[in-house]
């Protein structure tokens, strides 16, 4: 007797796509049997001419607690991730405070969210200036990738110099730890900023003019030649263009490890949309032209791209005003952790004809492996854990306000219309979203610490 059984769907994995019913028990993965096999239950789901993908990873979640709450916290957002079809989170220490950048803040902020989150949650290290004697500290407490800058960042973290990220890596080298950026050349974006500010007026172009592909080209190129001196370990957040993703892909080439991922909005949206609708769609790096986006698919597709995170960065509304901060003082980022699933899964398989394979890739097994998680999450597998997602492949959408999960309820993905929707997530065998409802219990979700 199981405790749960998913049966008749349409199983989706990294290379395949078969139809298989899925046995759970004690919240892991205990059996895969074929369809119509006779199989007991305390309950059955019947996914019958649905998709089962792996439940998805976000690599790239800003949930701003503790401290700036009133912008997300983990009750909203975990709740928005499971909705959504994510089933785990890799959370930033940005936007947190104070940010999580050594042992005690670690402990602080752990006591402080795990009772109000509905999914899994990962957490990634402060990398900063001022925190390198306490790398190896969060570490052994579980933080599965440390993250840093080397272009602008809000007030409350840091950005490092080449030279300081160097001897970042090389600790972080010493216990096979993996260094994500945010690449992005500081002085380009600095200089084009203060260019653009001489006039007397701007627009939505002068703010993309001033954070040109080369500043991040430049920067991942600098990341990679670290990582190839040290033969280190090395991530490369939100790729917005395919120029980068083909210097990242000719260093995977080249054997260096370095991981690369890519978020939603970079494969649904572009530079039109900035100059159109102004700041709900302003993000850094940010949005590029129509021609990169098709050419990014590609580069998910080759596995080059192993993550599509949300980069979930939510705010106020207020903070997006143009009037009141201006084109450069207006908040930049997106809020979509509840539904980045359902865009990639319609701008990618629905509307571009990519195999829904593509997402087990992307959203499970790529981010899973890179955060070193892999065995327990990010595959259909026996032993792992029963985390899921049904998803209906012809259920239309739009995404609206009232639907959304967050604190604050704007996105630039507001008003936008698809096919293929999330319409049950399981996390470790219990049901935490039903048709685009939680129905799941606050503080069920636990921490996740990377595998050793």
């Amino acid at each position: 007797m199981f405790d749960l059984v998913i049966k008749n769907g349409r199983v989706v994995t990294s290379n395949r796509v078969f139809e298989a019913s899925i046995c759970i028990q004690g919240g892991k993965i205990a059996a895969i049997v074929e369809p119509g096999a006779s199989v007991e239950a305390d309950k059955v789901i019947d996914a019958k001419g649905n998709f089962v993908f792996p439940g998805a990873i976000d690599s790239h979640a800003h949930l701003n607690d503790p401290g700036y709450n009133w912008r997300e916290d983990y009750a909203h957002g975990t709740a928005a991730a499971g909705v959504g079809g994510y089933t785990t989170i890799v959370d930033m220490p940005l936007q947190n405070e104070p940010a999580l950048t050594d042992g005690k803040s670690f402990d602080k902020k752990l006591a402080h969210v795990s009772p109000n989150a509905y999914v899994d949650y990962c957490f990634w290290g402060g990398l900063v200036d001022y925190n390198l004697d306490a790398l190896k500290e969060l570490d052994n407490k579980g933080c599965v990738a440390f993250k840093s800058f080397i272009g602008p960042v809000s007030p409350d973290y840091v950005s490092l110099t080449i030279g300081q990220a160097k001897e970042a890596i090389e600790i972080l080298k010493s216990f096979d730890a993996r260094a994500g950026f945010h690449c992005e050349d500081y002085s380009i974006i600095k200089w084009e900023e203060a260019r653009a500010q001489r006039k007397q007026k701007n627009d939505w172009k002068d703010f993309l003019d001033s954070r040109p592909v080369t500043a991040e080209l430049i920067a991942t190129q600098n990341i990679i030649s670290l990582a190839r001196e040290l033969d280190a370990k090395v991530h490369i957040c939100h790729v917005s263009h395919p120029k980068v993703a083909k210097v990242i892909r000719d260093a995977q080439l080249e054997g260096i490890d370095v991981t690369a991922e890519t978020c939603g909005h970079y494969l649904t949206f572009t530079d039109e949309d900035v100059i159109k609708n102004g700041s709900l769609f302003k993000c850094a790096p940010p949005l590029r032209e129509t021609a990169a986006v098709e050419e990014m698919w590609e580069y998910v597709n080759n596995g080059t791209l192993s993550s599509i995170g949300s980069d979930h960065s939510p705010c106020e509304l207020s903070e997006k005003s143009e009037e009141a901060h201006g084109i450069f003082g207006a908040w930049g980022g997106i809020s979509g952790i509840q539904s980045t699933m359902q865009v990639v899964f319609s701008e990618g398989v629905v509307k571009r004809g990519y195999s829904p394979t593509i997402l087990a890739r992307a959203l499970s097994e790529g981010p899973a492996r890179t955060f070193g998680i892999y065995g327990k999450k990010g595959a259909i597998e026996v032993g792992f854990d029963a985390d899921l997602v049904i998803l209906d492949p012809k259920k239309d959408w739009k995404i609206t306000p009232e639907s959304l999960y967050y604190v604050n309820k704007i996105s630039a993905f507001v008003g936008l219309k698809g096919v293929g929707l999330p319409i049950c997530t399981v996390v470790r065998g219990h049901i935490v979203a039903e048709d685009g409802k939680l129905v799941g219990q606050k503080g069920f979700g636990e921490f996740v610490k990377k595998i050793k």
